[in-house]
């Protein structure tokens, strides 16, 4: 592990620990992202200013400690990256030792490069994939006076063929910042589908979306013959919704929010539409009130196997998988932003990059948030 910096005013880098795991936080006057090294996960998002403690990311260790369960940190937690895979696998693969969502969650990542850059810091971590043969390379950079982290990865092939590959970037928010009556979701997109499921299996958990239905987002057909509003979290803890939308063809960037109405706090991802066309969301609303909700831009609409993603080829008209080449790399890079919303603010109509920041709208009530990004492209 590096030296760290001292958390000041200005940017820095320091050491820290998550769930008893090694961490490093990238800070700077206005927010502080913390990212793991088992998993390579950003697990923590906070304001220097803003509530003490209130994580908007899914710590789902933390939960289960809550509710008396020991439960061990893996990696996967708040935002973690499924590569090479998105879904379950087949049981050759199983046998074969390679975990649902890939094998970059659960690996140790070397800190290759952490510290001051320009006017920002920035943290480079990477890890091989010894079942795929691929090495994953992630890097965040946090700029002097800026509430966005920039994200950039590389995938590479150390195969000497060309191959299709899995890609999703699983951003989950998760319990107090979720909350029934409070938090809303919104979608760069329109054109959706709820995930095809065999019939449901008693529990205390249900479905309440029809099957493999098209719909347009955010009215989903509910069970009941209801369209049920996806942008909502329900206040009737119960259920375990699927859906998909593919980012609006038009734009360039597709993005996806989750808006705390009642705490004015909004947390975003902005990426490129042509490395992730699909956002896959994917909702737990269990009666424990731990509340998960996943917002996951991917190169796939559902976490299937891969067989099955590669296999549908298309949907929508968009691809359902990427060609990694031989002996080659792929990139992908996104940003997430965690910030106060202005007073009034009720949903997200549009993101737009440009001139080095963010114009973020709700058209409806007349409201913009503006947030520098210079770094975003």
């Amino acid at each position: 592990m590096v030296a760290g910096l001292a958390l000041g005013q200005g940017p820095a880098v320091k050491e820290a620990a998550f769930e008893g795991q090694p961490a490093l936080v990238l800070s700077n006057q206005k927010v502080e992202f913390t990212v793991t090294v088992l998993g390579g996960s950003l697990a923590r998002a906070a304001l220097r200013d803003g509530p003490a403690g209130l994580n908007p990311l899914w710590e789902p260790v933390r939960m289960a400690r809550e509710l008396g369960k020991d439960t061990k940190f893996q990696g996967s937690t708040g935002h973690f990256v499924c590569v090479d895979g998105f879904g379950p696998v087949s049981p050759e693969e199983r046998a074969a030792g390679l975990p649902g969502h890939g094998e970059a969650h659960r690996q140790q990542y070397q800190v290759v490069r952490s510290g001051a850059e320009g006017n920002g810091v920035v943290v480079s971590l990477e890890a091989l994939l010894p079942i795929v043969q691929e090495k994953f390379t992630r890097t965040l950079r946090l700029v002097e006076g800026e509430s966005v982290v920039y994200v950039e990865s590389r995938l590479e092939n150390l195969l000497g063929f060309d191959r299709p590959v899995n890609w999703a970037e699983h951003a989950t928010v998760g319990s107090p910042f979720l909350a029934p009556g409070e938090t809303v979701v919104d979608v760069s997109g329109t054109r959706s589908m709820t995930r095809p499921y065999p019939a449901a299996r008693a529990g205390q958990v249900e479905r309440r979306l029809q099957s493999g239905a098209e719909f347009s987002w955010p009215l989903a057909p509910g069970l009941d013959g209801q369209p049920v509003d996806l942008r909502q979290t329900p206040a009737e803890l119960r259920y375990l919704d699927h859906a998909t939308t593919l980012v609006d063809p038009a734009l360039k960037y597709g993005w996806t929010t989750a808006l705390n109405t009642a705490r004015g706090l909004i947390v975003g991802w902005v990426f490129r539409r042509e490395e992730f066309p699909w956002v896959q969301y994917w909702g737990q609303y269990p009666p424990t009130g731990k509340l998960a909700r996943g917002l996951e831009f991917s190169t796939q609409p559902f976490d299937v196997p891969r067989r099955e993603a590669i296999g549908a080829a298309t949907m929508f008209g968009a691809p359902t998988y990427r060609w990694l080449p031989a002996k080659s790399a792929i990139t992908a890079r996104f940003l997430v932003f965690y910030a106060r919303a202005p007073e009034g603010m009720k949903r997200v109509d549009a993101i737009t990059v440009e001139r080095g920041r963010l114009l973020i709208e709700d058209r409806a009530a007349g409201k913009q948030l503006t947030l520098a990004a210079s770094l975003a492209e």
